[in-house]
């Protein structure tokens, strides 16, 4: 056994001298130099500039709710801040009374039975809890199947964890189970983890309940562990029911599910997130979350307890909020011309540009166009990966009047520049 190297007494300590007048370098781990320069970047520079001089910039871009939560949640959060005892450390996987909340919503909605102790973890956000999964379960030289287009942290949550990624397009569900069929029998080597998110984001895909039941034979079948990403369960439109990957016969023998309180809720800055399913899964993200954090404030949790319990019918309201919100924005883009399909669930519209923009400017260019000139940010497509090229996301977060407003903003912009564009590009 090696032992520590020893200073002689009363012997200081030689430090040589700098003489390469070189200054300090911070270098950075190989993961950090994987990731690509931040696609909204340029946006979030500009809007901050536009807002600082002034202008009334309409804000599409981020799915972030802007409307609160229910009034007795916030109410039973102040109550229970106010107990000297929810102060300290909470336990890092949740309080169980939460873990039992959850599995009695998924009872009720999904008709799916999970053990509270074992089948179930709170994470700081699903986001995180994504994150943390990944560390659990991959590693150099991995292999991970995600969605694309491509919500981020799918895909760079794998890079981090140091894992390869194959992206697969969702817009067709059939082709997509293909296809992940197809990666598993030819690449090498083979896939270790499929990513799946329904609702999509941000394409809005959605599928019903028999899609899940060939993804668990798909994951059998090709030794496949299973992520279910189903943050856009609470919000969804016409009487559709967003079903739970966790539905499906045999689902928590290969997979589990994050879900959130952010977008039904109105929670997004509470961070509220949950991993539900395969008990060696949640295990392990249970061991990484032991190293990484002490848990989510207990009174935040309790909060989330009466919101879980006691709110459903707010819930419910909220969707047909967003509803109203996407009727507006959808007809109002089709009114100016778009090429736009209603969403089934979710806090966005997937929208295709429009011709002569869409063969004269990229999707990062545009959306930039829109912002400069129109005063209405939203996402570009390529922010999403090379699949979403040619799409725009815009998310239902500002009012009915707003959503309009944003519509004859953006119509009057493109109105004005479109006969210069039209003869630059004839």
């Amino acid at each position: 056994m090696n032992s520590p190297v020893q200073k002689p007494e009363n012997t200081p300590i030689s430090v040589p001298n700098d003489t390469t007048g070189q200054p300090f370098q911070v270098t950075f781990a190989p993961r950090v130099h994987r990731l690509p320069p931040y696609m909204f970047g340029r946006i979030n520079n500009l809007l901050y500039q536009k807002r600082r001089a002034g202008s009334d910039v309409i804000d599409l871009g981020m799915g972030n709710p802007s409307d609160p939560p229910h009034d007795m949640v916030i109410e039973k959060l102040a109550e229970a801040a106010r107990d000297k005892d929810n102060h300290g450390y909470s336990k890092s996987n949740g309080i169980l009374n939460l873990r039992r909340e959850l599995t009695s919503k998924y009872l009720r909605k999904h008709g799916v039975r999970l053990d509270p102790e074992t089948e179930t973890i709170v994470t700081l956000g699903s986001k995180e809890g994504f994150s943390h999964m990944l560390l659990a379960l991959i590693g150099a030289g991995d292999v991970a199947i995600i969605p694309a287009p491509y919500f981020p942290v799918h895909m760079y949550g794998v890079v981090l964890a140091s894992g390869s990624v194959v992206a697969l397009e969702v817009a067709n569900s059939e082709k997509f189970l293909s296809n992940i069929a197809y990666t598993c029998q030819h690449f090498y080597p083979r896939p270790k983890l499929l990513i799946i998110n329904y609702p999509h984001n941000p394409s809005t895909v959605t599928v019903e309940p028999e899609f899940f039941v060939d993804v668990v034979k798909l994951a059998k079948r090709y030794g496949l562990m299973v992520i279910s990403d189903f943050a856009y369960a609470d919000v969804a439109f016409d009487g559709y029911r967003p079903p739970s990957f966790l539905s499906a016969p045999g689902a928590t023998d290969v997979g589990v599910e994050f879900t959130t309180m952010s977008k039904g809720y109105n929670m997004a800055g509470w961070r509220v997130g949950f991993c539900a399913g395969n008990s060696e899964m949640v295990r392990g993200l249970a061991t990484i979350k032991g190293y990484y954090d002490y848990g989510m404030f207990q009174a935040i949790q309790i909060a989330a307890i009466v919101a879980m319990r006691d709110t459903e019918a707010y819930v419910e309201s909220q969707s047909k909020i967003y509803q109203g919100r996407r009727d507006v924005l959808v007809e109002g883009l089709r009114r100016i011309g778009w090429e736009v399909t209603p969403p089934r669930a979710g806090m966005f519209v997937w929208a295709k540009v429009p011709e002569p923009w869409a063969s004269s400017m990229s999707t990062m260019d545009f959306a930039m166009f829109l912002l400069e000139k129109g005063d209405v940010a939203v996402s570009p497509g390529s922010g999403f990966g090379p699949a979403g090229e040619g799409y725009l996301r815009l998310a239902l977060v500002e009012n009915e009047n707003r959503l309009r407003q944003a519509v004859r903003q953006i119509g009057r912009c493109l109105d004005k520049a479109a006969p210069a564009r039209t003869a630059a590009t004839s």
